[in-house]
């Protein structure tokens, strides 16, 4: 699900992504999808083929590098309002079709009151596609859930994983993330592939940068970077309101 996605004030932030001028994402236009198997085509039915044999017990997909022990720390500006995202790999894992699903749990905090708590289910096959499998989310107000919309499990309901990052991205290649009709829905479009960002948590070469995307809310258009080694760090809102995210720092 597209998280943090309210209009706000932009704050400043300290990136340079020269060169990045990658157009809105056109879904009724194929894009090449070699070995990806969640390429998205306009009017194709989606029925990716999952078989536990085929996955592997460690994600080490250098985009998406998921290290039990690893927490990521962001801060940023949603919805007007200040925020803090933590973002830890456990040790903990879920039986999700079969897979031993690495989890993480991704924490946001505004004015240091805790306001969304998930968990997020990963597993990476033998390709190097980092599968995201479901999440369980909920919303707080005044210290109470109200809020699970959003969460779906992989295999349940009709719900079915999608690939949060490809073995192999290349630009134009689009794909889903996530596929639970009419409560998650994400695609994903790579634009492009060797950005150069530089966030408080330092200076990134050859970063890979994607464009998402739901139908569910077909007026935002969010921009993610992903540094080699690292993940995400930084994300910003494109279209539909102001809004960033940015690393601060790492720890292992």
């Amino acid at each position: 699900m597209m998280a943090r996605r309210a209009a706000g004030a932009l704050v400043a932030v300290l990136l340079t992504a020269a060169g990045c001028r990658g157009e809105a994402p056109q879904p009724g236009r194929p894009a090449p999808a070699p070995g990806n198997p969640a390429a998205f085509v306009e009017g194709e039915p989606y029925r990716p083929q999952i078989d536990p044999a085929d996955f592997v017990e460690v994600i080490d997909n250098p985009y998406f590098p998921l290290t039990p022990g690893t927490t990521h720390v962001y801060r940023g500006v949603s919805g007007g309002e200040r925020e803090v995202v933590r973002v830890t790999v456990t040790d903990n894992t879920k039986d999700i079709l079969g897979i031993s699903a690495t989890v993480v749990r991704d924490q946001v905090f505004v004015d240091g009151k805790l306001a969304e708590d998930t968990l997020d289910w990963y597993a990476q096959d033998r390709q190097g596609n980092v599968w995201y499998m479901g999440e369980d989310t909920k919303e707080y107000e005044d210290g109470k859930v109200v809020s699970t919309e959003g969460s779906w499990e992989a295999g349940v309901d009709g719900a079915q994983a999608g690939v949060i990052m490809p073995a192999q991205p290349e630009i134009g290649l689009t794909y889903r993330q996530e596929y639970y009709e009419g409560e998650a829905e994400d695609l994903a479009k790579a634009v492009a592939l060797d950005e150069t960002v530089e966030v408080p948590a330092g200076f990134f070469i050859g970063v890979l940068v994607t464009e998402d995307w739901t139908p569910l809310e077909p007026k935002l258009l969010e921009r993610k970077y992903y540094a080699p080694g690292i993940g995400v760090v930084f994300e910003r809102l494109i279209k539909g309101g102001e809004e960033v995210l940015r690393l601060v720092r790492t720890r292992t």
